[in-house]
């Protein structure tokens, strides 16, 4: 459903497109995608509550869809769970970027935030989790589907990942 490919992996819509592509943040698409997880995931803020599915842009359901079967895949839910590849963070959240007058690319459902404790929006490299060597792997599964992490792209907010492209 991306606009073409490139070496396999779809290429997104850059920011400045999004709104073409996806329509106004907060239309019904934007919630209308039921991503199923290939494994159970905590939410970050009430560790208590399990989900198994999240609300996205109908238009990146799939390639959410993917990313956690490969991950599953690749690691195995031991290794999920002690890497905290299981604590989801967010994906759709009608708001505005931090900061700015635009909307967020959660408001358009395309972004997901994973471990938000272990990679606050302003750590680096330096402290981020998800920086570390053992992740190396998730990031070329999220970069597969034509996903964008902020983290290995501009070194901040290593917990999100999103469907356009910087």
């Amino acid at each position: 459903m991306g606009s073409q490919t490139t070496m396999g992996a779809v290429l997104w819509p850059s920011q400045a497109q999004v709104r073409r592509f996806y329509g106004e943040a907060g239309n019904p698409s934007c919630t209308a995608g039921m991503a199923k997880l290939a494994y159970p995931m905590k939410v970050a803020w009430d560790k208590k509550t399990i989900i198994r599915r999240f609300r996205c842009h109908i238009k990146v359901e799939a390639a959410f869809e993917r990313i956690f079967q490969k991950t599953l895949a690749q690691y195995g839910e031991k290794e999920i769970a002690r890497l905290r590849l299981d604590l989801f963070g967010g994906c759709y959240n009608f708001r505005r970027m931090r900061g700015g007058k635009t909307f967020s690319m959660h408001a358009y459902g395309i972004a997901f935030d994973i471990d938000p404790e272990r990679n606050q929006l302003k750590w680096t490299r330096a402290k981020a989790s998800l920086a570390k060597a053992d992740y190396e792997p998730f990031w070329k599964i999220v970069e597969s589907e034509g996903a964008v992490s902020l983290g290995r792209a501009r070194d901040f907010d290593w917990m999100h990942f999103q469907f356009a492209r910087l």
